[in-house]
């Protein structure tokens, strides 16, 4: 489900600085495999049409970038009508929706929207990985969009464009917030990791319940880095206080208090506010329209 129209916006905003030498940083490059870039996996947002303005007028505001030129399309297989554009923001790529109709099934499901090299190679290489094609591979006008499941029921659309789309390199990577019960994470991971060509950077059987609302529990995290970008697999029992669960990205920045206090100025509420684990500072941010977005910061920022 990709955008009829794209343009090369040039983000324009102050450098932010260095990541912190954590695990992922320091993790052996990744293989290619048929991912293109972190900056070219957006994570689908749909909102109401009348709140969609209000949304990117916040988010922008939040984390500084551009949108493209608001186009409306019909992005699925079956008929529908949607606004549709992309935001490119140092901290990650997000595509909007607001559907003007129904959204046809299994669309607003799927978390991310994963840019490859070759769409046939890469739904075979995830089938063979472990993942279901929920929807088969299907044109538009500027390329071919699938959307596969993995084990766990994590949905994800995977993309391809005819014309090379050129967007400018993040600052910092998003991770990709994923849960999932504990007896399918392993073979979520194995799936992945093979279809990714990533790597596990951590694995830690008792993190902090913390950082899944509950702080007198510990759980099972697991992160991994592939050139696709950063994913965190929170494996829980499913017994989350609201809004855990809810966010689909982790945002970095150099600044967690600066950035939330821009996120209030444009509108957002802070639900969870800042806490500390993993060598960083953490809050969830709910954005006008309802999107939740897990943000944070190297301790001390």
């Amino acid at each position: 489900m990709r955008l009829f129209k794209f343009t090369a916006a040039i983000v324009s905003v102050a450098l932010l600085s260095a990541a912190p030498q954590d695990a992922w940083s320091r993790a052996a490059p990744a293989k290619a495999g048929f991912a293109v870039g972190a900056q070219y996996d957006t994570t689908h947002v749909y909102v109401a049409p009348d709140e969609v303005d209000r949304f990117v007028e916040s988010f922008i505001a939040t984390f500084g970038g551009k949108s493209t030129k608001q186009v409306v399309a019909t992005v699925t297989p079956t008929p529908s009508s949607t606004t549709s554009q992309l935001l490119l923001t140092p901290a990650g790529s997000v595509s909007v929706f607001g559907f003007k109709t129904p959204i046809p099934y299994p669309f607003g499901h799927e978390r991310t929207g994963y840019l490859v090299t070759d769409i046939d190679a890469a739904v075979k290489a995830a089938q063979s990985a472990g993942a279901d094609v929920l929807v088969k591979t299907f044109p538009d006008p500027i390329g071919r969009d699938v959307v596969v499941q993995w084990p766990g029921g994590i949905n994800m659309q995977l993309y391809w464009h005819t014309t090379a789309p050129s967007y400018p390199e993040l600052q910092t990577i998003p991770e990709n917030r994923v849960y999932v019960p504990a007896g399918r994470a392993d073979q979520f991971v194995k799936s992945f990791v093979a279809f990714s060509k990533g790597s596990v950077v951590s694995d830690t059987a008792k993190a902090p319940g913390i950082e899944i609302g509950r702080p007198n529990d510990t759980y099972r995290r697991i992160r991994i880095a592939s050139k696709f970008g950063k994913m965190t697999v929170l494996v829980t029992d499913g017994v989350l206080p609201y809004p855990y669960g809810h966010e689909l990205t982790g945002y970095e920045v150099r600044s967690l208090d600066e950035t939330l206090a821009k996120a209030k100025m444009a509108g957002a509420a802070v639900l969870v506010e800042p806490y500390a684990a993993d060598a960083r500072r953490a809050a969830l941010v709910k954005f006008p329209g309802g999107y939740v977005a897990e943000i944070h910061s190297a301790v001390g920022r």
